[in-house]
C-alpha cells in the first residue's frame, strides 16, 4: 500500500513509523509511507499556506492553492488511483469498520489541516473522503493521521505474525474484546479464572463470548444498538 501524507509539519512524524508493527510493514515492502510539504507547493515567497478568513473572526484557514498543488502533485502515476482522505472534525467517525475498508485500498492520500481548518474549496474541489478520530479537537491531522495510518497498516495482509489475532479485537465483531490474563496464575490475591485453566476450549470459546457481551453492555451500550 502507498501512504501520503499531506502535511505543514512532517517533522512531526519523526520515528513515528520507525517501530512496531508500522516499521515491520515498511521493512516488508507491504507499506511504503511518504511526508510531503504543503508548504512546498506555495507560491508565497514566505511558503504561507494560510490567510485571514472573510468575514472576520478569529484563527486562520488553509489556503487552496498550496493544497491543490500538493494533491494533484502526489496523485500521479501509480498513485493516481489513491484514496484522499482529509482529517477533520467535520468527517465521518473513524471505526474499525473504516479501518478495514481503507485497508482495502491500493493507496491513501492523507490530507492535515492545521489552523482553524481548510477554505470550503478544497472539499467542493477535491471531495476528499472526510473522516474524523473523534468529538474533540486536535491542533492538527497529524495526530489523527498517525492513528489512521497505524489502525489500517496494522490490517494489512501479511504485517501481523498472525493474521487471525485481529479476528477477535475490540469492535470486530460489534463488541469489546474479552478480557486477557497470563502468567502468573495469581497475582497479589488476583486469580486467573479457572475456566481458563481448563484446557477446555468450547467451554473457554463460550466464556469469552459472554465476557465480551457483558463488558460491551457495560461499558459501550452504543456498540450494541
Amino acid at each position: 500500500m502507498f501512504v501520503d501524507i499531506l502535511t505543514i509539519f512532517p517533522e512531526m512524524f519523526a520515528g513515528v513509523f520507525d517501530h512496531s508493527i508500522l516499521k515491520i510493514a515498511r521493512e516488508k515492502g507491504l507499506a511504503e509511507i511518504r511526508l510531503h510539504d504543503i508548504r512546498d507547493y506555495s507560491t508565497d515567497k514566505h511558503r504561507k499556506t494560510d490567510d485571514t478568513p472573510y468575514g472576520g473572526g478569529p484563527g486562520m484557514v488553509m489556503t487552496c492553492g498550496p493544497v491543490f498543488g500538493a494533491v494533484e502533485s502526489v496523485a500521479t502515476g501509480e498513485r493516481s488511483d489513491s484514496r484522499l482522505v482529509m482529517l477533520t472534525p467535520h468527517g465521518r467517525p473513524f471505526t474499525q469498520a473504516i479501518a478495514r475498508e481503507l485497508a482495502a485500498e491500493k493507496g491513501l492520500i492523507l490530507l492535515c489541516g492545521r489552523y482553524e481548518g481548510f477554505d470550503e474549496r478544497i472539499s467542493e474541489g477535491l471531495m476528499p473522503d472526510e473522516i474524523s478520530v473523534g468529538d474533540f479537537v486536535l491542533s492538527g491531522g497529524e495526530i489523527a493521521a498517525m492513528a489512521v495510518v497505524d489502525a489500517v497498516v496494522r490490517l494489512l495482509p501479511g504485517v501481523l505474525g498472525c493474521e487471525a489475532s485481529t479476528a477477535d479485537e475490540s469492535f470486530e465483531n460489534g463488541l469489546l474484546e474479552y478480557p486477557q490474563y497470563t502468567r502468573p496464575a495469581e497475582f497479589r490475591g488476583m486469580r486467573v479464572p479457572e475456566i481458563l485453566l481448563s484446557g477446555d476450549h468450547a467451554k473457554i470459546e463460550q466464556w469469552r463470548r459472554e465476557r465480551a457481551l457483558e463488558r460491551t453492555w457495560q461499558r459501550r451500550k452504543d456498540l450494541l444498538g
